[in-house]
């Protein structure tokens, strides 16, 4: 297989592709001589377009499924290492914990309701229990002083030191794909309307140019990889994707140096208010990240997903209550400057445990799936990426057990 040669294609230049492409580029068996990557991507903005670039960016030991998270944690500790991280993509260790108390009362502008329809929890947080409340009976930290104390009902830490880690999604993102050009990889701007075939083999990728006069061109490959997130099955229609939108902000708070390294999930009990008679719960994450810019997040919504990343619509009214909902515990936050205003669409498996990765031969040889990846992509995306090339390259994957995740399993 070492003198094999390849036209690789990978669909999708999210985090999944980028970093697909940099493993692929990475490998002992690959050589520019005998091996072709192009990544193809529908957004004219470029990569990192959708959830890769809008996510939250936590690299975490406790995430799901463990035998991904397994390959995937420590590869990213030696991406860092290797290539800077800290500075390349905002590389560091955080302290992780589930905060829970009482929001002080803003008025009726935080309403909660955005238009996408009814709403879903992400399934990234912990269950949290009621403590006294006193700094150090509560269990909150010295350090954590942007979220008011008076305020706090219970915090808990959700790991240990070097168990949770963050990057930036886009930043890493972008990175791989520069890292991987540097190996040959190319990146070609257009939306893949079909993977072509010659009975039971792929063969080629038809696409329109997202650019310039919308031609429709077919890209010769041997091997196919899918990472498409959200819109792989306009692809592969059997896959069992389901997509979430997701809202998120980004606030510069006046003070960045008070901002400290914690990310925090959290339960806010709203006070009551003219539009809301009863008490309400809200759970908003929140990410600070090295530079003072803090991320948040709220819940996740079942609104159509548009045909193309470029289509998404962002729901301000949505965007408007995560802002509310943060302020209500923090001046920092309330007082900060609104940055972004984003959505996103996260993929899942509609028919269990995900994501799916590996060779789709029920489908067509040379086929590969990587998606399903939920709020889960950006800490699995290394160890996705190695699996892949193993695959590709060898013929199995060699660093940990993944058949409950292959095509197999779903198709």
């Amino acid at each position: 297989m070492e003198n094999q040669t390849r036209s690789i294609v990978i669909i999708g230049g999210g985090i999944i592709g980028c970093t697909t492409a940099y493993y692929l580029s990475r490998h002992p068996s690959y050589s520019p001589g005998t091996t072709s990557i192009t990544i193809l991507e529908a957004s004219v903005n470029g990569v990192a377009q959708g959830a890769s670039g809008k996510a939250g960016g936590l690299v975490a030991k406790w995430a799901y499924p463990r035998e991904l998270v397994d390959i995937s944690y420590p590869e990213h500790v030696k991406l860092a290492e290797e290539h800077n991280g800290s500075e390349r993509w905002g590389w560091r260790f955080v302290s992780c914990g589930s905060w829970e108390g009482h929001g002080e009362d803003l008025g009726d502008s935080g309403s909660g309701v955005g238009k996408g329809g009814k709403k879903k929890g992400l399934e990234k947080t912990l269950g949290l229990e009621n403590s006294p409340t006193t700094r150090r009976e509560i269990g909150l930290p010295d350090d954590l002083l942007w979220v008011k104390e008076n305020l706090t009902t219970s915090y808990s830490p959700m790991s240990g030191p070097d168990g949770s880690a963050q990057v930036h999604p886009y930043l890493f993102t972008t990175s791989m794909l520069e890292l991987a050009t540097e190996k040959g990889v190319q990146l070609i701007s257009g939306t893949a309307t079909s993977i072509e075939r010659e009975g039971r083999r792929v063969t080629g990728v038809t696409y329109r140019e997202s650019k310039g006069s919308g031609n429709v061109t077919t890209i010769p490959a041997t091997h196919v990889i899918l990472s498409a997130g959200a819109w792989s099955p306009s692809l592969v229609p059997s896959l069992p994707i389901s997509a979430t939108r997701a809202h998120s902000v980004t606030i510069r708070p006046e003070n960045t140096a008070s901002i400290t390294p914690y990310v925090l999930f959290t339960e806010i009990q709203l006070p009551s208010s003219a539009s809301k008679k009863r008490p309400r719960i809200v759970t908003p994450e929140i990410y600070a990240r090295p530079d003072g810019e803090v991320y948040a997040c709220g819940p996740g919504d079942d609104s159509r997903l548009p045909e193309n990343v470029d289509e998404v619509v962002v729901d301000k009214d949505a965007c408007q209550s995560i802002r509310e909902h943060v302020a209500s515990i923090s001046r920092d936050l309330r007082d900060g400057e609104v940055q972004k205003q984003q959505a996103c669409f996260l993929p899942a498996v509609s028919v269990g445990d995900g994501p799916i990765i590996g060779e789709a031969g029920k489908i067509a040889q040379g086929l590969y799936i990587a998606t399903g990846h939920t709020c889960w992509g950006i800490c699995n995306a290394p160890g996705t990426a190695k699996a892949l090339a193993e695959l590709l390259f060898e013929g199995q994957i060699r660093s940990g057990n993944l058949k409950r995740l292959s095509p197999s399993k779903f198709l």
